[in-house]
């Protein structure tokens, strides 16, 4: 289990995260929503232990994480918005040295790599350099250099960012497929789709502060499920219902430009912190 306690983190007098308190329990898949420049990228930081905490604690399975943890630290793999390869690096060459780093024996990497490859459909291009590669391509290797130590706590911030659809869809499905058991994943994202579509429990944060936190389907459900999309003269406004024949009722009363729909997380976020992400 993670747990959370007053994380904050400030640069001079700027606030990035401010007192953020919540738990993830070990196997869950949890959610860090937020818009650009919400802490997301932050917390995933002071996580992975690159940034240190101005004040507040992060613990793992209740053992204070420090830099100097290094237990706790081997613990969790990190897959950052950046591509942090060698772009004349091979796909084998960058397995290989992410196994050599972690002191794996040849024959484990050499193992592990081959399934995970296979896994992520890069077989078929092992020998081909990283600046070679699409960008969906180098975000799965990074899934998989990620995967090659077995961590049991995994970091992805914004994985899916500057992908085309059919690589968002890809990358969707690759991660589902590693969820479960006692791995823990947290993913950090501003698509409001991929939250929905992948995570047990969201934590929605803006400007540095937790705002909601608890499973996708009972925070809409707490909004109201049903929503009429109406165009009016400071631009579209959106009128929330618990019951459809309620919502229907409303609608009917109101101009043709109407539209009736079902309620998304991003309608909680709108509420919640007042703008769209």
């Amino acid at each position: 289990m993670i747990e959370l306690r007053e994380l904050t983190k400030r640069f001079g007098e700027f606030t990035a995260v401010d007192g953020l308190s919540f738990e993830i329990g070990t196997g869950e898949f949890f959610g860090l929503l937020g818009p650009n420049g919400a802490g997301k990228t932050t917390t995933i930081s002071m996580l992975s232990t690159v940034l240190l905490p101005s004040s507040g604690e992060i613990y793992i399975d209740g053992e204070r994480l420090t830099r100097a943890a290094s237990g706790q630290k081997s613990r969790l793999a990190v897959i950052t918005q950046e591509y942090s390869m060698r772009q004349d690096m091979t796909v084998d060459e960058v397995m290989e040295y992410q196994g050599r780093l972690y002191y794996m024996p040849k024959k484990e990497i050499k193992r592990k790599s081959e399934e995970l490859l296979e896994f992520a459909g890069l077989q078929n291009i092992r020998r081909r350099t990283v600046r070679h590669l699409s960008g969906g391509m180098k975000r799965k290797l990074m899934v998989c250099r990620a995967l090659l130590t077995d961590p049991e706590i995994l970091l992805l911030d914004e994985p899916t960012a500057g992908m085309d659809a059919l690589s968002r869809r890809q990358m969707w499905n690759l991660l589902r497929q590693i969820r479960g058991g006692s791995r823990t994943i947290l993913l950090t994202t501003h698509y409001i789709e991929e939250a929905e579509a992948l995570c047990d429990r969201v934590a929605m944060i803006n400007r540095g502060r937790l705002q909601k936190l608890d499973r996708p389907e009972a925070l809409i459900k707490e909004l109201g499920e049903y929503t009429v999309d109406e165009t009016g003269e400071t631009g579209l406004e959106c009128t929330h219902f618990a019951d459809r024949d309620e919502a229907i009722r409303y609608l009917e009363k109101t101009a043709s430009d109407s539209a009736l729909r079902q309620t998304t997380l991003e309608d909680v976020f709108v509420e919640v912190a007042g703008r769209r992400l």
